[in-house]
């Protein structure tokens, strides 16, 4: 990938050998902004598991403290008084099998996150290979299957993020805006690194944190020293 010259410059910042603290790492992230919009600063988090078995997934969801900074949309699939629920909440689109049929009629996905009631994933199961590929399929592992729609609406809407293995074995999630500042993305980066520790599954063996690499949306990627972090 080829690099201009304002990324190239900022790079020069970071020594790509070293590993650094969460604050030192932090600060590295935000002089190294090359975008003249408020960039989004990334988590990537390779664990030492095997995604390709069951007793290996590491997946999950947390609500950081201080959000995203990002205007999430979410879909409701419910009907009756969780419909209603979910309207009151602040769902930005609630149904049912009209939903099911926009999105497969339309190709529609104007939304970010999708939340369903557990009597509706008959219904959901129908898109799951439109709604899949794309890491929008309700699971109950990330609390968004369930019938408690107005609080996973409410959560999702202040800062409930979902983290789960790629297939390289990684975790990729924001965790902030760069005008967060130093504290702010520090709080929300240590309840995203506490929840995934909490979630280290039995079956992992030697080392757990294989690195943790901070990064804006257009700059480089720095180093955080893994030890420090389990400490």
């Amino acid at each position: 990938m080829k690099h201009g010259k304002k990324y190239i410059e900022k790079a020069k910042l970071v020594d790509r050998a070293a590993t650094y603290d969460t604050d030192a790492a932090i600060e590295l992230v935000q002089k190294t902004t090359v975008a003249k919009f408020d960039e989004t600063v990334e988590a990537h988090i390779r664990l030492g598991v095997d995604s390709r078995h069951a007793d290996q997934q590491v997946r999950g969801a947390v609500v950081l403290p201080h959000g995203t900074g990002k205007n999430v949309r979410v879909l409701v699939f419910a009907k009756g008084d969780r419909a209603t629920e979910a309207q009151g909440a602040g769902a930005d689109y609630v149904g049912a099998e009209d939903m099911i049929a926009k999105i497969q009629q339309e190709n529609w996905f104007d939304f970010d996150v999708a939340v369903a009631t557990p009597d509706m994933m008959g219904l959901v199961g129908r898109i799951g290979r439109l709604l899949g590929p794309k890491g929008l399929m309700p699971n109950p592992k990330a609390g968004t299957v369930t019938m408690e729609v107005a609080k996973a609406v409410k959560d999702i809407k202040a800062g409930k993020i979902e983290y789960r293995l790629d297939k390289t074995n990684i975790i990729h999630v924001p965790m902030g805006k760069v005008s967060f500042g130093t504290e702010k993305l520090r709080d929300n980066f240590q309840t995203l690194m506490s929840a995934i520790i909490k979630a280290k599954p039995a079956a992992a063996k030697g080392q757990y944190l294989r690195s943790v690499v901070l990064a804006s949306t257009m700059g480089p990627g720095v180093k955080i020293n893994t030890l420090r972090l389990t400490e």
